[in-house]
């Protein structure tokens, strides 16, 4: 069983992390809980600065007014968060999954992740919100903070949903990629997918010695596995494998051997999660 975290704004992705979160739990008989953060700006009742020439009279009424503004405002926004977790609540019977709880949270969605991640085993984000720019090279500022901030597994959730039946392992021999492959052969989720272990780099004894015992791992669980070695820029050749091989889901690492390098923009879990048009999978 798979606990999920789906992580919902309202957005056009808000459907695609519904359809991840709904697919992932019905293959492993799991439960998802919804959560829809509301902003502090978007339930305050502060007034702007009145200061200046304004007479105070006319300053007062106005106070008074805005007050009043800010706090049909809140309660519009609090109407609306409503609503779109009671949609999403219905995407998730209308999918078959039996257990789904909602919440609304006020505050940041980094802390409301770190106050709930405990009782998650996968948390599902989109890949933008509701804020972000449809160009490709822009990312959610959510999805970066959270991935850097969560200590759970992190599913990207591309824009569309479609089946997963074949997956795509970027191994590079680190702790998180050997994480991940654990995960992979103790849930449910990915029995009886395909799956292939890429390295990109320089094949050394060790890295193929590594790379097949984790092969190997996978195969006593039950899983067809294939491997490959390529060499050049990971990003392209990680890219163009999943363009080219046709697979659903790309799972990785969320840092490379070198935290510090990879917490930079222009990693390559960046890139990836930038370009792939296939949803993520990260792990830290």
């Amino acid at each position: 069983m798979t606990n999920l975290m789906a992580l919902i704004d309202g957005s056009s992705y808000s459907q695609s992390v519904c359809d991840h979160a709904a697919w992932f739990a019905k293959r492993s008989v799991g439960a998802v809980e919804v959560i829809h953060v509301l902003g502090r700006s978007e339930v305050s009742g502060q007034p702007g600065n009145l200061s200046g020439s304004i007479g105070l009279g006319a300053r007062t009424a106005l106070l008074e007014e805005l007050v009043e503004l800010d706090a049909q405002r809140a309660q519009l926004s609090q109407k609306r968060g409503r609503a779109i977790l009671e949609d999403a609540a219905a995407i998730f019977t209308a999918s078959g999954v039996d257990s789904v709880t909602t919440k609304l949270r006020h505050g940041e969605i980094v802390e409301a992740v770190e106050d709930l991640e405990a009782d998650a085993d996968i948390i599902v984000i989109g890949k933008r919100g509701a804020a972000a720019d449809f160009n490709k090279l822009h990312l959610g500022s959510n999805l970066e903070r959270v991935v850097r901030t969560s200590h759970r597994p992190v599913l990207v959730a591309s824009r569309a949903f479609q089946p997963i039946q074949r997956f795509l392992i970027a191994f590079d021999g680190g702790a998180s990629v050997l994480k991940a492959i654990e995960e992979i052969v103790n849930n449910e989720a990915f029995k009886g997918l395909e799956c292939e272990l890429l390295f990109v780099g320089a094949e050394t004894s060790d890295s193929a010695a590594q790379m097949e015992a984790s092969a190997e791992r996978l195969r006593g669980a039950g899983y067809s596995v294939k491997t490959k070695t390529e060499t050049g820029q990971a990003e392209t050749v990680i890219a163009r494998e999943v363009e080219t091989d046709h697979y659903d889901l790309l799972v990785m690492g969320a840092f490379g051997h070198s935290r510090i390098r990879n917490l930079i923009i222009g990693s390559t879990t960046t890139e990836m999660m930038r370009s792939c048009k296939i949803p993520v999978l990260l792990f830290r």
